[in-house]
């Protein structure tokens, strides 16, 4: 048990990568809030945990409310007594066009689910990380960020930036809370046909055309999927990781080499 009794919330848990998340991190002893906007589909994750025999609740929230992250981030605190971990995995994309050809409520809705509630999680998960107490005192923050921040595809531009300032502002926020025993870290997944974002991704019908086009650009030729990522995850929340601090880990293939 890798995590055992850990306190940890997964935002945008309700399906795709984050449900692959919370899952893992249940199985491996922790404590898990499931967030999400839909009440239904962070349930639905919930009871699969459950039946499971893991341990996990549900807290709807939306992450770019100031009042709806602190009370996600309280809620973990009342069930469990602390948060130990916080992973941001909530995330959008405007659809894959020319830049400019995206609207300005898209520009503005990238910017808040992926940069925003980086911000409103450091304002409210990092005070409960430091009224933690004992040997493990202190916390993780684990960010989903993108290849797309490091290797930009075309078509993606604002999404592709929002990404890249996902990894900057974790890397420095490590420097900055280290000393607090406070680990910020970020991951960097390609991309994965199986989450709500994907068509989007791609600019339309994810068909086979399109599924080959993004798959040629991945050396060790598959794309990613949940579990990866639930596994990276996974070792930057445990007590394996306790000097890993202010990077990245490409969950890629090797498509950023």
């Amino acid at each position: 048990m890798r995590v055992k009794d850990k306190s940890i919330i997964v935002t945008g848990s309700g399906g795709g990568i984050g449900e692959g998340i919370a899952k893992r991190l249940a199985a491996e002893g922790a404590q898990v809030i499931v967030n999400d906007i839909h009440a239904d589909n962070g349930q639905r994750v919930v009871d699969e945990i459950v039946k499971a025999a893991g341990r996990a609740s549900f807290f709807a929230a939306d992450v770019t409310k100031s009042a709806d992250m602190k009370a996600l981030v309280d809620a973990a605190v009342a069930r469990h007594g602390k948060l130990d971990v916080m992973v941001n995995n909530a995330g959008w994309t405007h659809r894959n066009r020319p830049a400019l050809e995206v609207p300005e409520d898209e520009f503005d809705k990238c910017y808040a689910v992926n940069m925003k509630s980086i911000y409103l999680a450091t304002l409210y998960a990092v005070p409960a990380f430091r009224r933690n107490q004992g040997a493990g005192a202190g916390g993780a923050m684990i960010n989903i960020a993108s290849t797309a921040g490091v290797r930009p595809r075309p078509g993606l531009t604002w999404y592709n930036g929002s990404k890249g300032a996902v990894i900057t502002t974790s890397k420095s926020l490590a420097a900055e809370l280290g000393p607090e025993n406070i680990r910020v870290n970020c991951i960097n997944p390609v991309f994965n046909p199986d989450t709500g974002l994907s068509a989007a991704f791609a600019g339309g019908p994810l068909d086979e055309e399109r599924k080959a086009k993004f798959r040629a650009s991945i050396p060790l030729g598959r794309f990613s999927t949940a579990l990866d990522v639930a596994n990276a995850v996974l070792y930057l929340a445990s007590d394996e990781a306790a000097f890993i601090s202010g990077v990245c880990i490409e969950v890629d293939g090797a498509r950023c080499v």
